[in-house]
């Protein structure tokens, strides 16, 4: 892929986001987001057993103040940076893994507005979804291209059906990516936003999946409904600073995944500790005291570790670069996407191994549906297939041994 623009976008960018998260503000929005993950921990299987649509979990994050966190000041939000809301989102997949998507793919679909909206528009965006509260959902699967988006006086007509909507069942409002057919702009790809309750449009409620059961990731049939003029955020282009999107939602990942490792461990440590005997053949007086158990724990205490220390830098370096707005090239969206897809090789890895064998720390006891251990690696392995990470790493090694940069996608 050539450095290149399309020539698609020719509004200039300008960034609601300036400079970075500071100690003070994380700190600030690491306690709330505490305080939303302990009271979600506190039922976190109940729930997922359940398997109900999460409006609740919604007016939680609500409650904590987090689903307007990334909306400026000036227009009625928090007026935090990403690097908050991306360890948001970390705190809460330590939690539940579920409403960790739901705020992570939120934060993705409302920054939008800043990514695809022409300047003049924003503010309008912005002001309604704060006032509101907007939880935004999304429609945009782009493996799964069948929807037609078809003109109809000022407006349009869309038609068809959209699989993996996550947040769609319990979000105010869904963002819709979709390709024109007929007429001038035919091929032209816009994203919209639609309200929950448009006519014609229906939530099929069939995300019955391995994990991430109340991430509200159901199918959405659309039956001409109608777009209006005012539904239109903007065109899907190549336009360097829009296309940040797709880092961002990849970035979020990688806090996903170890968030959800360093909540097994902190559950598989509890366990460990409430064994007060040991193995048969052990001379140690309890298990946490045994040295085979110690270093399991310490192997992945320390991964964990070094998958927090990129995750940290990375999510510094995206606030960096949002601020960059018109000026951010795609000669540093290619530089980050690498550095963002060895975060996502590293934390997918050891997300789905400290899930998977925390089981060899805590034993067969911890087998018990009772104690819910299995919710932390039923989460990863589900939504760590969302796009493969074998790809990502063939990203990183064309660019590290060739310099070749990947076509941009909604993957890449």
């Amino acid at each position: 892929m050539s450095l290149t623009t399309t020539g698609t976008t020719t509004r200039a960018p300008r960034s609601p986001w300036t400079g970075s998260a500071g100690p003070d503000e994380l700190a600030r929005w690491k306690a709330a987001a505490q305080a939303a993950a302990d009271e979600l921990a506190a039922d976190a299987l109940e729930r997922d057993r359940a398997n109900q649509d999460p409006f609740r979990e919604v007016d939680l994050l609500r409650r904590h103040g987090l689903v307007n966190l990334l909306v400026p000041r000036e227009f009625g939000g928090e007026g935090a940076h990403w690097a908050s809301a991306l360890h948001v989102v970390r705190i809460l997949a330590a939690a539940d893994g579920s409403i960790a998507q739901l705020a992570a793919y939120h934060y993705i679909n409302q920054g939008t507005i800043a990514f695809y909206a022409a300047p003049e528009q924003q503010a309008d965006w912005f002001r309604r979804t704060a006032e509101g509260q907007w939880l935004w959902g999304d429609s945009v699967n782009p493996v799964d291209p069948t929807l037609e988006l078809t003109p109809d006086g000022d407006g349009y007509r869309l038609n068809g059906l959209k699989r993996f909507s996550t947040g769609s069942s319990v979000g105010d409002v869904i963002i819709i990516n979709a390709a024109i057919t007929g007429g001038p702009d035919e091929g032209k790809i816009l994203a919209f936003v639609l309200d929950r309750g448009r006519e014609g449009l229906e939530l099929l409620g069939d995300w019955d999946h391995l994990g991430q059961r109340l991430s509200a990731s159901g199918s959405v049939r659309y039956t001409n409904v109608r777009v209006d003029p005012t539904d239109i955020l903007g065109e899907v282009g190549e336009e360097p600073f829009s296309t940040l999107v797709t880092p961002g939602i990849q970035l979020a990942f990688g806090n996903f995944y170890l968030g959800v490792a360093q909540g097994a461990l902190a559950k598989g440590r509890e366990i460990l500790l409430g064994r007060r005997n040991a193995w048969i053949l052990s001379s140690a007086e309890t298990y946490a005291q045994d040295p085979v158990f110690q270093r399991t724990v310490g192997e992945f205490a320390s991964r964990i570790a070094a998958v927090e220390a990129l995750a940290d830098v990375l999510n510094r370096r995206y606030d960096e670069a949002i601020a960059k707005g018109a000026d951010f090239t795609l000669e540093d969206r290619a530089e980050l996407a690498v550095r963002i897809a060895e975060l996502k090789v590293v934390s997918t890895e050891v997300g789905v191994e400290v899930a998977n064998r925390i089981f060899e720390v805590t034993g067969s006891s911890s087998t018990s549906n009772q104690v819910g251990l299995d919710l932390f690696w039923r989460n990863i392995r589900t939504h760590s297939l969302h796009d493969p990470v074998d790809y990502k790493k063939i990203e990183v090694g064309a660019s590290y041994l060739l310099g070749e940069v990947q076509p941009i996608t909604l993957y890449t």
